[in-house]
């Protein structure tokens, strides 16, 4: 890459619920037309993995969330153990092609549980005590920025259009779009199945979009978060802020299916907090170096084990 330039469009959802989305795109030279692709979801809020990708066998889980827990009749069985959210059947599909793999278990070391400090920490890669200035695309990819917007949209026609109107630049290697809401302290249940059925129809746009393109096996999409939520719900029908969660990953190169340890609901911390199994920056280097072919240890500061979660 000869020179590489960031730009970040605004867009401001109709929904009053979500936070405005905004989407950052690195941009490679003419003489590399067609690389690769990498979109990254931000669930901003920090979105309730237990009631995202549901261990709906654990009996366990009904007793943390007698109020909140989808009933196994509702789920959306992916195996004997494991379901989705009844509101992310537009997912089922890519699930079924083997194009979308879940990742269990993500979140870091001594997890902070303030939005804004979480998600420098996911924005920069650090370590939990660690302040870095830069993030870590920008060490990836370099620090020139503008800005615009794109008017009001409903979040998949927003992704859709989007899409296709970068689609039409060469080169181009990152996108970055956030969906906010997910800070769901009070009444989660509504608020959440609407989250997560915009989210799912989404994903579902994205992928449609660059089928369309022929750059489906081109690309790469990520959803990250600055934390899960408490696996046992509140006093207020929702959940308060956690640690781990799990995390999508889809694209035609993707080697689907669940990845990282099930929810271990009978060794949560004090607070009610579910281990972590895989460090999400494991997932960085995965990106770095196997999709996008970059040393991933100097712009990680460290070497970090990658993830299965790409075919050959």
């Amino acid at each position: 890459m000869n020179r590489r330039d960031f730009l970040a469009i605004g867009t401001a959802l109709g929904a009053s619920a979500l936070a405005p989305s905004k989407l950052v795109f690195a941009q490679q030279s003419p003489a590399e037309p067609h690389g690769k692709i990498l979109i990254l979801v931000e669930l901003k809020g920090g979105n309730d993995g237990l009631n995202t990708v549901i261990p709906f066998a654990d009996p366990k889980y009904l007793v943390l969330r007698p109020g909140i827990g989808i009933r196994r009749d509702h789920v959306l069985q992916l195996d004997e153990r494991t379901g989705l959210h009844p509101a992310m059947q537009a997912l089922l599909p890519i699930w079924r092609e083997g194009q979308l793999a879940i990742v269990q278990g993500v979140g870091y070391p001594a997890q902070n549980r303030s939005h804004f400090r979480s998600m420098e920490i996911w924005d920069t890669a650090s370590h939990a005590e660690q302040y870095l200035r830069d993030g870590w695309l920008t060490r990836a990819f370099g620090d020139e920025a503008a800005s615009f917007s794109n008017g009001a949209l409903p979040f998949s026609a927003s992704v859709k259009t989007t899409i296709k109107a970068l689609a039409a630049k060469q080169g181009v290697s990152v996108i970055r779009v956030t969906l906010g809401g997910f800070d769901t302290h009070q009444n989660q249940p509504v608020q959440h199945a609407r989250l997560l059925g915009q989210l799912s129809e989404g994903l579902a746009a994205i992928r449609t979009a660059l089928i369309e393109l022929d750059r489906w096996n081109d690309a790469l999409v990520m959803t990250c978060a600055e934390f899960g939520r408490c696996a046992r719900e509140n006093d207020s029908n929702g959940t308060d802020h956690g640690s781990a969660a799990p995390h999508f990953v889809m694209g035609g190169r993707v080697n689907g299916g669940l990845h990282g340890a099930a929810p271990q609901l009978g060794q949560l911390d004090g607070n009610h907090n579910l281990p972590m199994n895989v460090d999400f920056r494991q997932m960085y280097a995965t990106i770095l170096d196997r999709w996008l072919g970059m040393d991933a240890g100097p712009i990680l500061g460290a070497r970090f084990e990658t993830l299965p979660l790409l075919r050959a």
